[in-house]
């Protein structure tokens, strides 16, 4: 199986972003068809994406996610609009409610009501991207007065960061379909059932391009503690079944022992959350979440033991 989109995340560690031109070109010769940013402690999540706009046409863009806290509703929707009109129809826009340390800890914002915050600005987007003179009231937040003066000319397609039955509802109700994270290919038809069909699911799936176990594991472990004590993950994960093989990690985390909770996570949450092996087994196990309904796969390369290069050209779809 060939996966009809497949896509790698951006922008790479250790590369600056004015370097990233060739690898752009690079990406897009090896059938990468689409580059995904992110925003949580690195550039924001637009600025990577806004260069690939302009140094190659070939690739669909994408964010997963931005925050629906850190900018007001109307920035962000002329920061959204300013992508699409870079790459008609090639910007997919992914909102998410982000999680406590993003948005509170970090940018001094209350993390409050992240559902309806959500929503609120899922529905204010697609209102201002008419172009029409809008007084928005909701839940969350007012707006007055605002008429977007350059509103997109092909609206776009807006994903919801999604990890639990009401989002993902929402996700298949209002929005284009779900961006996924922190998820086995087996947990793709639990979240998928609650989008609906006829709806784009993307995943960043974390891939270490290593057939040292032991080495992928223990990276692998350090990164599932970092996340997964957010409690949003936790209760993804929880929700998903898997309390009981966590529960040690969850326990020993908030004991203060992180020692401890590495060395509780079990094998088989490693081996099922973050890919490891050789090149050509790391690219069937990212397609068997294309076969389990992702539609957007976005890999996120971890570099351990591997040149980037390396490990961007063995991983790329046809190799």
């Amino acid at each position: 199986m060939t996966a009809p989109r497949y896509g790698i995340t951006i922008p790479f560690d250790g590369v600056t972003l004015a370097e990233h031109r060739s690898w752009y070109t690079e990406l897009a010769d090896l059938g990468y068809t689409d580059v995904w940013s992110a925003e949580v402690d690195g550039t924001d999540g637009f600025t990577p994406l806004a260069l690939a706009a302009a140094w190659e046409p070939r690739l669909h863009l994408g964010v997963a996610v931005t925050p629906a806290f850190t900018r007001g509703p109307a920035l962000l929707a002329q920061s959204v609009a300013a992508m699409a009109e870079a790459a008609p129809g090639r910007f997919t826009f992914g909102l998410g409610a982000s999680s406590e340390p993003v948005v509170e800890r970090w940018n001094g914002i209350p993390y409050e009501h992240p559902f309806s915050r959500t929503r609120d600005v899922l529905r204010f987007l697609k209102q201002a991207f008419t172009g029409e003179k809008m007084t928005f009231e909701c839940d969350s937040f007012t707006v007055r007065g605002y008429r977007m003066a350059r509103p997109p000319a092909t609206a776009p397609e807006i994903l919801l960061g999604a990890l639990r039955p009401g989002m993902l509802r929402l996700a298949g109700s209002e929005a284009d379909g779900a961006i996924l994270n922190w998820l086995a290919a087996d947990d793709v038809a639990t979240c998928a059932k609650e989008v609906g069909p006829d709806k784009q699911l993307a995943a960043r799936i974390f891939v270490i391009p290593s057939e040292d176990a032991d080495a992928a594991r223990y990276v692998g472990r350090r990164m599932i503690a970092a996340y997964l004590n957010v409690e949003a993950y936790a209760a993804f994960h929880r929700w998903l079944g898997r309390a009981e093989l966590l529960q040690p990690m969850w326990d020993a985390w908030a004991a203060g022992d992180r020692k401890g909770a590495l060395e509780v996570i079990p094998d088989e949450v490693t081996d099922a959350l973050v890919l490891h092996g050789s090149m050509a087994s790391c690219r069937e196990q990212v397609l068997a979440y294309c076969e389990a309904g992702i539609t957007i796969p976005a890999i996120a390369i971890v570099p351990f033991g591997v040149e980037l290069g390396d490990a961007v050209r063995g991983l790329a779809p046809g190799s």
